[in-house]
């Protein structure tokens, strides 16, 4: 009889061996199906045909090349403002610039909504942001609030200015791989996001020599754009760094990475230098890629995508819900290489670049907007709103957007006049609340990125 329970008790016992072997196989392919971190980096001013991986001649970009070649690479993805501040606002909060209230310079979003970082925090993961551009500042935009720690980094003087207002990308990199290497010391640590901003190739555009050679630029006085694409090769060296770094700490297919740039940049277009201003192409288009080694396919997507689509993307990738307020989509299954969403008619707007002084405190969100526009597939309509331009152009055939097809009073198309609505009701809705007054300091810095008139 002893025999005989012994005999029972051994089977009983190596079954539960298997089973507990089989559950452990399972719980560590659970957990390697989720990764330890959301790596989001972005770039100011960043132009995506001044990058090879878009068809650029020059070598500009290497790590950036190498980093979409191995995800989802956007060919047709914009910003949703042509402005930092409302851009990343959008990105962070995943809602148009007339929710979030941010739609200037030196205007904060609204207090307690929803994020992508909020969500993150909410289910254990760390969060922290690096931001390196005068207008992201926390006093300006209140992303602070959606951060365990919010890093302003500032060592570098702009233009001529006493006054520190950026950082150098190294300075920027460095501080975001401190942060991580203070939450990669054990492997039970939590999972982190991290944001690192990127000001360079914002204006002036200073010339990197060491790069000179590499793209070709012989001139010992560069012109404007030729100074560009070298801020371009130099930036692209500190998202290399910051890409290894990362990496010597968590494996790569346990890292998620986006890559974007807050707005594009107008190199002359239309006589025009800089961004904020317009609709165009050269401000509006931006790079958009995302990477999670052995989950997303490597593929190009032609359809357009916008920073709104970042945060509920990210959430589904990861098995979360996206808050209701969220407007954009998800393209976590086309990402997996399943079917893509269906072609949207997506709303856009541009407005002045900052508030300050006495005179923009009254109704200073509705008095800013200076243009929407909707794009669909290749037509993209504008309306501006101050002297009632109405413009359509055919992206395929004019990507430079030279021909106007309005014809005589053609009326704007009833999507165009649902964009313009919809954006109105928000800003004069917007108009009541309160604004904190900018500082003397802070004038003078947005004065030298170029964000408000003298």
């Amino acid at each position: 009889m002893a025999a005989l329970t012994n005999s029972i008790i051994g089977k009983y016992t190596a079954r539960s061996a298997i089973a507990c072997v089989v559950l452990l196989c399972l719980a560590s392919v659970a957990a390697a199906e989720k990764p330890r971190a959301v790596v989001i980096i972005t770039v100011d001013a960043l132009r995506a045909d001044r990058l090879s991986a878009y068809g650029y001649s020059r070598k500009t970009s290497p790590a950036i090349d190498a980093l979409l070649d191995e995800g989802v690479r956007f060919d047709s993805a914009r910003t949703v403002e042509p402005l930092t501040g409302p851009s990343m606002c959008t990105m962070i909060t995943g809602v148009e610039p007339q929710e979030h209230a941010a739609t200037r310079n030196g205007l904060r979003i609204r207090e307690g909504l929803d994020s992508l970082p909020k969500v993150l925090a909410g289910h254990g993961w760390e969060t922290a942001a690096f931001v390196s551009n005068w207008t992201l500042k926390d006093n300006l935009t209140r992303l602070g609030e959606h951060f365990d720690h919010y890093g302003e980094v500032f060592t570098r003087r702009r233009w001529f200015g006493l006054l520190n207002s950026e950082a150098s990308a190294e300075d920027v990199t460095d501080g975001a791989l401190e942060w991580v290497a203070d939450r990669t010391t054990t492997a039970s640590a939590s999972p982190f996001l991290v944001w690192v901003h990127y000001v360079e190739p914002h204006a002036p555009y200073r010339f990197h020599s060491e790069y000179a050679d590499r793209l070709g630029i012989t001139e010992k006085d560069p012109k404007r754009s030729d100074r560009y694409d070298t801020e371009v090769a130099m930036v692209d060296t500190a998202i290399g760094r910051l890409i290894d770094g990362i990496e010597d700490r968590v494996a790569a297919d346990e890292i998620i990475v986006i890559f974007a740039a807050d707005h594009g940049e107008s190199l002359g277009e239309h006589d025009y230098w800089g961004h904020g201003r317009y609709l165009y192409e050269p401000s509006l288009r931006i790079p958009l890629g995302m990477r999670w080694k052995g989950t997303i396919e490597q593929r190009v997507i032609g359809q357009q995508a916008t920073l709104l689509d970042l945060a509920p993307t990210v959430l589904d990738l990861l098995g979360y819900s996206s808050p209701e307020s969220f407007s954009g989509i998800s393209w976590a299954d086309a990402l997996r290489g399943g079917k893509l969403p269906a072609e949207r008619t997506i709303c856009y707007q541009a407005h002045k670049g900052a508030v300050h002084g006495e005179h923009d405190d009254d109704r200073k969100r509705s008095k800013g907007l200076l243009s929407v526009g909707v794009v669909h597939e290749d037509r993209k309509e504008i309306l501006r709103v101050k002297n009632n331009t109405h413009m359509l152009f055919d992206l395929g055939d004019d990507p430079a957007e030279l021909t106007n097809l309005v014809t005589e009073n053609g009326p704007p198309s009833d999507p165009l006049l649902e964009c313009l609505g919809t954006v109105s009701e928000g800003l004069g809705a917007l108009d009541r609340l309160t604004s904190k007054k900018l500082d003397d300091e802070t004038i003078e810095q947005l004065k030298a990125l170029g964000y408000i008139d003298e």
